[in-house]
C-alpha cells in the first residue's frame, strides 16, 4: 500500500497579531465586491497577492510576486526559524444548531501522480480552462491557499488535541479560526508518521492539488530533480470523523433543456408530487423523507421520490441518480450551494430552466467510496467552514 509523505516546513506567517484585517476566504468563493472590501481593510491583506488585479495578463502575477517579496523583506511576513507544523482549529455552530470543533494540521503533503495511491480524489472534477492558479504559483513560487485533506488514519485527532504555541486567532461569520505552531521534533515526527500511515482523501481543493502536480512536473523538467519543495503542497489534514465535519449539499442548476423535457426525464426514475413553496424546511423534509426537490423557475417545487427499483444499479447518491437520468438529455448542469444563493440565481438568470435540491452526502458514504476507489459525481460535497487563506504560506524556492 502506497502512503503519502507529510512534512513540516518553515512556515511564513504575518508578524501582526491583527489577523482579522489580513486573512481572507479562499479565492474561488470571492466576488469582485468581496475583493474590494478585503483589499480596503489593509494594504497587506492576502487577497492583494492571492487574487492579483493590478496590471494585465502575466503582469498581474509578476506584480503579486513582487508584492510578496516586498512583504517578506519588510517584515510584514516572517518565516519560522525551523521546519514546523501548524495546528488549525475551527469552532462553530452548524446550520442544525450543533456545536462543532474541527482540528487539523497544516503541513506539506506529497504530490502524487493520478492513480498512484496515497492521496485520493473523492469526486470527479469539472474542467477549468483558466490557468490562473498555475500562473500565480509560477510567479510567486508559493503555496498560498491550502488544500483540505481528510486522513483515513484513525486517531489523528487525539494527536492534535494538545495545544501548540498560539500564533493567532480570528472570528469570521461566527467561526473561530485559531492557529498554533508545533516546533518540537518529537511531536512533529509523531504527527507526520501518523498522517503517512493511511490514505489522505482530498475534500476541497482538487483543482489546487492538480495545479501542484503540473507545477511539480515543470520543476522536475527544469531542474532534473525530484527532491525540491514542489514535490509537496500546502495541505490542511484533519481526520475523517463525522462529529467534526460539516458537509453541505451543492445543488444542481439546469439549462439548455425545456422544463417539460426535464420533468419527463426525471419521471422515469422519480414519483412526483407538489412540494409548495421551497424554504429551509424543504431541505429538512427531503432528508426525513428520503427525496429530492425540483425547484421551478417561477417559484414552488415538486417532490422527487425515487421509484422502487429505479436506481438499483446506481450508487445511492443523489448526484449519481440525476446523472443516470439526465446524461442522455441536452440538459447542461451547473452547481450552486445555499438555498438563498440558489433563489437569487434563478431570479436573476432567465437562462435557468430549473434547479434540483439534493441531500448532503454522509461522512460514512465519503469514507466508503474512498476505500472502494470510487469517485462521486462532480460537486457532491461542500465542506464548511472554508479554510482561511493567509494564516500560513509555504514557499517553494527554499
Amino acid at each position: 500500500m502506497r502512503v503519502p509523505r507529510f512534512e513540516p516546513f518553515a512556515a511564513v506567517r504575518y508578524s501582526s497579531p491583527d489577523l482579522d484585517s489580513l486573512i481572507a476566504p479562499p479565492y474561488d468563493v470571492l466576488s469582485e465586491h468581496d475583493l474590494d472590501q478585503l483589499a480596503a481593510r489593509d494594504v497587506h491583506n492576502i487577497v492583494r497577492v492571492d487574487v492579483p488585479r493590478q496590471g494585465d495578463g502575466e503582469g498581474r502575477y509578476e506584480a503579486a510576486a513582487i508584492l510578496l517579496e516586498e512583504w517578506i523583506a519588510d517584515g510584514v511576513l516572517i518565516a519560522d526559524s525551523t521546519p514546523t507544523l501548524t495546528l488549525y482549529r475551527m469552532e462553530f455552530v452548524d446550520s442544525a444548531g450543533r456545536e462543532r470543533k474541527i482540528v487539523g494540521v497544516l503541513g506539506g503533503l506529497e504530490v502524487v501522480d493520478v492513480g498512484a495511491g496515497g492521496v485520493l480524489p473523492h469526486e470527479r472534477t469539472t474542467p477549468k480552462a483558466s490557468t490562473d492558479r498555475l500562473d500565480l504559483t509560477r510567479a510567486t513560487h508559493a503555496n498560498l491557499s491550502p488544500v483540505w485533506g481528510l486522513s483515513l488514519a484513525t486517531g489523528l485527532t487525539d494527536l492534535l488535541l494538545e495545544p501548540g504555541e498560539h500564533v493567532g486567532s480570528v472570528t469570521v461569520d461566527g467561526v473561530v479560526h485559531s492557529v498554533e505552531r508545533v516546533a518540537d521534533p518529537d511531536r512533529i515526527a509523531a504527527i507526520t508518521t501518523h498522517v503517512a500511515s493511511d490514505d489522505v482523501l482530498i475534500a476541497d481543493g482538487h483543482h489546487r492539488y492538480s495545479i501542484s502536480r503540473t507545477y511539480r512536473d515543470e520543476v522536475r523538467a527544469a531542474t532534473g530533480s525530484s527532491s525540491t519543495a514542489a514535490e509537496l503542497t500546502l495541505t490542511f489534514v484533519s481526520e475523517l470523523v463525522a462529529e467534526q465535519l460539516s458537509v453541505a449539499a451543492i445543488h444542481r442548476v439546469y439549462r439548455g433543456i425545456s422544463f417539460d423535457h426535464l420533468l419527463h426525464a426525471l419521471e422515469s426514475g422519480f414519483e412526483t408530487a407538489p412540494a409548495g413553496t421551497v424554504t429551509p424546511a424543504t431541505l429538512a423534509e427531503m432528508e426525513a423523507a428520503g427525496r429530492l426537490c425540483l425547484v421551478h423557475p417561477a417559484g414552488g417545487g415538486t417532490w422527487l421520490t425515487p421509484r422502487p427499483g429505479a436506481f438499483d444499479e446506481v450508487r445511492a447518491l443523489d448526484g449519481a441518480w440525476l446523472e443516470h437520468l439526465l446524461d442522455s438529455t441536452p440538459a447542461q448542469v451547473s452547481y450552486q450551494h445555499g438555498l438563498d444563493e440558489l433563489h437569487e440565481l434563478m431570479v436573476g438568470d432567465p437562462t435557468v430552466t430549473a434547479a434540483i435540491l439534493i441531500r448532503p452526502v454522509s461522512v460514512a458514504e465519503i469514507e466508503r467510496t474512498a476505500r472502494e476507489g470510487v469517485l462521486m459525481p462532480p460537486k457532491s460535497t461542500f465542506f464548511t467552514p472554508k479554510l482561511r487563506t493567509g494564516l500560513v504560506i509555504r514557499l517553494l524556492d527554499t
